[in-house]
């Protein structure tokens, strides 16, 4: 049985944040939220220092509040987390990232590459959870790229994982993790298979009965055409996990 902890989660109140607290907590750990909704803020350090006090360790699974200024913000962020949990003692990090977000160089991915470095080359050692594109994804998606009673959806292959698997994956490795990351400090986790985001937000328009179309569209943060052809696809050593969109559609 693993070491009960005293973890910081920032983000605790968005899609991926709400169940990794539950679950570390129904897993025994305390949980201190990071979020400004409870008068902690990442950007101007408004209550960090409280916040980390006693904890062993963090999980940052925050997010950018608009595409356009992710760098700056992940770049504040992991500045502000970094310093105040050496300052206090915290062992370590793990932060939540995108799968094969390394093989971009403009948009939200790139500032993702950003975050995983800058808390790679930070004082407190890290490790990266590299997750799919959520489930819950492809309604957001479809809402974005909406144009009167059409959506054009990007062209992409991914392994859509539910939110709150990647939630599991989080808290295994914070059941398993130390003071310094071992090996290689980046992991995946992933749904069980390979799909066509056009193809799920098909399923999700039939499912909704609002009579929407789906069409193949283009994304403007993927101008060398890297969603279609499988860069968003997991590595062999990816963790898998259910359900698939359909199946976590229907139930």
């Amino acid at each position: 049985m693993a070491s009960e902890k005293k973890i910081s989660v920032a983000g605790a109140t968005g899609r991926l944040g709400t169940p990794t607290v539950e679950i570390l907590r129904e897993r025994g750990h305390e949980v201190v939220p990071i979020a400004r909704s409870v008068g902690v803020d990442v950007i101007s350090g408004e209550g960090l220092a409280a916040a980390l006090e006693g904890v062993d360790l963090i999980i940052d699974a925050t997010t950018s509040p608009t595409p356009d200024g992710a760098a700056e913000f992940f770049t504040t962020a992991v500045r502000n987390l970094q310093q105040a949990g050496a300052e206090r003692g915290v062992k370590g990090f793990i932060v939540v990232s995108i799968v094969g977000t390394d093989h971009f160089n403009v948009g939200y991915n790139a500032a993702k590459v950003i975050q995983e470095q800058a808390h790679l080359n930070g004082p407190v050692p890290a490790r990266i959870l590299r997750a799919a594109q959520f489930h819950e994804f492809v309604a957001e998606l479809v809402e974005w790229t909406r144009q009167g009673d059409v959506s054009y959806v990007p062209t992409m292959r991914t392994q859509l994982v539910a939110a709150r698997s990647v939630a599991e994956a989080l808290a295994d490795l914070v059941d398993g993790v130390d003071s310094a990351p071992r090996g290689n400090p980046i992991a995946e986790v992933a749904g069980p298979r390979a799909e066509n985001l056009v193809e799920m937000a098909k399923l999700h328009a039939a499912k909704q009965g609002n009579g929407l179309r789906i069409e193949a569209g283009e994304w403007p943060d993927d101008p060398e055409g890297l969603y279609p052809a499988d860069a968003l696809l997991p590595g062999p050593i990816a963790k898998l996990a259910g359900p698939t969109y359909e199946e976590w559609l229907n139930q």
